[in-house]
């Protein structure tokens, strides 16, 4: 992954024009809501709008490179929209401008040895579950889950595993119980028949199940500061990253995969194939916000974290759809 990290960096540096803007821009995880970014990578979309991408791997999760964003030592992040809200309740302003994933696309797989029944929401008790890292969406989704059927956190232990193959693995190996995760992880854990997914968030029926709404997941954000500092860099960035959702939407899975670079493919080809038709429909079309899917990850915030739940939150400074409204409709060919 670092070698691949290291090649998008010089690709970017190399096929820039000698005066190429540099931004950086930092990524929780390449878990599949995250897609649209380095499919905007591998179509030159960034450098075709003037940009010097340096990109970063946080591959511990979204927590990490939220911390980065706020320290100052990335431009960009691409990470989890209910970032935003627990930064607003901290006095921090980040802002969301393109929407890449309209849903969660999580799911909760059991392993081999998993006694947990979702229809006996009270077997949960005990396990070992693996999420991305601590303070990521995946530890909101099962502490919500807990809340919601009356449970404690500390019924259960979270443990960090990260996500794709060290996540899957960490299901085979049984280092946890339960591991909730993302495409690719979802599908390759039933190709290989290392577990079933027991809770599956993939689909809008999905969500609603789960959440009770639509639960907006991957987008860029950016500090307000430097969102009103570089103006036209946040315009060239969202330029770039509408185009790409266009194409995703125009392409097949097949297409799709053929545009990324191979150390992007977790496991065999077919199976990742596989499991980006799976994840095409968590996918925005436009990167606009809709004013009420925001309203559920504040509501599934607040059921457990304190400083939200005290805090008077304005979602509509957690958002803007200006850039993406001032993008071109063109599609990438």
């Amino acid at each position: 992954m670092r070698k691949f990290l290291l090649a998008l960096a010089a690709t970017a540096a190399f096929a820039g024009p000698a005066l190429a803007e540099p931004v950086r821009i930092s990524v929780g995880s390449f878990n599949l809501n995250n897609l649209p970014f380095p499919v905007a990578v591998g179509l030159g979309l960034y450098e075709q709008e003037g940009l010097d991408v340096t990109v970063e791997n946080f591959a511990s999760g979204g927590s990490k490179t939220l911390q980065a964003l706020v320290a100052g030592s990335t431009d960009i992040a691409v990470g989890f929209y209910d970032h935003t809200i627990q930064m607003q309740a901290q006095n921090k302003n980040v802002v969301a401008f393109v929407q890449l994933a309209r849903n969660s696309g999580l799911v909760l797989a059991g392993g081999r040895s998993s006694t947990f029944d979702p229809d006996k929401p009270e077997t949960i008790k005990g396990a070992k579950i693996g999420i991305t890292a601590p303070g990521s969406s995946s530890d909101f989704f099962v502490r919500y889950y807990l809340q919601r059927h009356g449970l404690a956190a500390d019924d259960v232990s979270l443990i960090g595993v990260g996500s794709g193959s060290a996540a899957v693995a960490a299901l085979e190996q049984g280092k946890v119980d339960l591991l909730v995760n993302y495409d690719p992880a979802a599908t390759f854990i039933e190709a290989k028949g290392v577990g079933t997914i027991l809770i599956d968030g993939r689909s809008d029926d999905g969500a609603r199940e789960i959440y009770g709404g639509i639960y907006p997941t991957s987008v860029l954000y950016a500090t307000q500061s430097y969102i009103d500092a570089h103006p036209q860099t946040i315009q060239k960035v969202t330029n770039a990253t509408v185009k790409a959702l266009a194409w995703i939407k125009a392409h097949s899975a097949e297409e799709i995969v053929d545009k990324l670079p191979q150390q992007f493919i977790s496991g065999d080809r077919d199976t990742y194939v596989k499991a980006v038709e799976k994840a095409k429909a968590i996918f925005s079309a436009d990167g606009l916000f809709d004013a009420k899917d925001v309203e559920t990850p504040l509501t599934v915030l607040r059921t457990f974290n304190e400083k939200v739940a005290a805090a008077k939150i304005d979602l509509s400074k957690t958002y803007t759809n200006k850039f993406v409204l001032d993008a071109p409709r063109a599609v990438a060919n």
